[in-house]
């Protein structure tokens, strides 16, 4: 009898969720084998069988939150042959056209991945995409450097590789040590929750912007009685294409004409070169309230579709969001941000720059103002919706904000307008 235990799940990870057992009692596994799926941050991996044999008992089930080095089954009988025991022909030949040319004599060392203790099979962060294109390439992912958050190997990560060039691991932000916190029970009764994976992850996320990103928040309004009535008229017509026209959809056809039109903030801050990197396309993250915490998912190629298409792809993206059902690259690769609290009320709020974008509108709730009419010499009730934009400040300056601002009030407030710059 032996027992499974779970591998190292990285650096700064200290438990996963299960999501999916891939082995049951009875089952023969090699070393190396995929038996679990694990949720880690807002990433889904597999987690690799430590060594070989017959299961005779699984310890854990789908829910169940795992941390480094636990037992995870029981094992029982001969092991089946692990990937380097098994027949050479066996093994997919290689094609010539995907063969990695040999690196440059004066190439710099690959980095290397953080040690595992000896016995242990070190975790690969990877989505399913990613290992795919893996096998199909034929790249050993265990040879692989992640440049992202924890060593996560992304498609570009394996192309680099088979190019021979070197992969840096991503930068993390320095970190100080948080002061040790008092003992609340001498005050009165405590409990403690443990955190999800989704708020952990906005822990380290949200810090490292705002210990990296110096901030600032500009507010405006902006009248939408026209915009709001133009949006009622054509909820029949989006219904019978199945959407749902938000103000959250129109804001992004909106966002995506400013984007359009200050290219500054559909841009990337690279420090290490001194370069801004000003992006050719535009994808918009919409931040969603879930029951887990919040999860943003990323509508790509806003500018190229209608608001009816975006309505109906922001609804699935957010029912997936809900239903966690998002895969990782599903919420990478946005440009800029969008969170709309309007739904749920407040007059206005500051909300953080997701690194490495620059920019993030906030909405609110629009209410009922009486507004002058000079024509008319009278007050008139009209719809007012209050925003807000968060921008890097390095690289946007507080007019560039106010133009971009007074962009979309001016549109949400003629929708005749979007028609133009849309």
């Amino acid at each position: 009898m032996a027992e499974l235990k779970l591998p190292d799940l990285g650096d700064n990870v200290a438990s996963a969720v299960v999501v999916g057992v891939l082995i049951k009692e009875g089952d023969t596994i090699a070393a190396g084998q995929p038996v679990l799926e694990l949720e880690t941050d807002k990433a889904v991996m597999e987690a690799p069988a430590s060594e070989g044999g017959t299961v005779s008992k699984v310890l854990v089930k789908p829910g169940d939150e795992v941390k480094s080095g636990q037992v995870i089954a029981v094992l029982g009988g001969d092991a089946a042959p692990s990937a380097e025991q098994q027949e050479p022909q066996k093994q997919p030949e290689p094609k010539e056209e995907k063969v990695a040319p040999a690196p440059a004599p004066a190439a710099a060392p690959r980095p290397s991945v953080p040690a595992v203790p000896a016995g242990q099979r070190r975790l690969i962060p990877a989505a399913p995409s990613v290992r795919r294109l893996a096998r199909e390439m034929g790249i050993n992912l265990l040879e692989v450097v992640g440049s992202g958050p924890a060593y996560r190997i992304s498609e570009n990560d394996l192309r680099r590789f088979a190019a021979g060039e070197v992969t840096a691991p991503a930068q993390q932000p320095p970190s100080t040590p948080a002061p040790a916190l008092p003992d609340f029970s001498k005050f009165g009764p405590v409990r403690r929750e443990a955190m999800s994976g989704v708020r952990r992850a906005t822990v380290r996320s949200m810090a490292q912007a705002w210990s990296t990103i110096p901030m600032v928040t500009h507010f405006d309004r902006a009248d939408i009685t026209e915009m709001e009535a133009l949006r009622k008229r054509m909820a029949p017509r989006a219904e019978q294409r199945g959407a749902k026209v938000t103000m959250t959809a129109i804001l992004l056809k909106i966002a995506a004409a400013a984007l359009k039109q200050f290219p500054k903030f559909n841009a990337s801050i690279d420090t290490s070169s001194n370069e801004i990197i000003y992006k050719d396309y535009i994808h918009i993250g919409v931040a969603v309230d879930t029951p887990t915490g919040l999860l943003v998912p990323v509508v790509r190629d806003v500018d190229k579709k209608g608001v009816i298409a975006l309505a109906k792809e922001l609804g699935e993206m957010a029912a997936k969001a809900r239903e966690r059902k998002l895969t990782p690259e599903e919420m990478q690769g946005a440009t800029f941000t969008i969170s709309n609290l309007g739904g749920i009320g407040g007059t206005g709020f500051t909300p953080i720059v997701n690194w490495p974008e620059v920019a993030i509108m906030g909405v609110s709730r629009s209410s009922l103002e009486p507004v002058w009419n000079a024509e008319k010499a009278v007050f008139e009730p009209r719809n007012i919706m209050p925003f807000s934009l968060s921008y890097d400040h390095r690289l946007i300056d507080g007019a560039d904000a106010a133009r971009f601002c007074r962009f979309v009030a001016e549109m949400l407030e003629d929708p005749f307008l979007l028609g133009f710059e849309g």
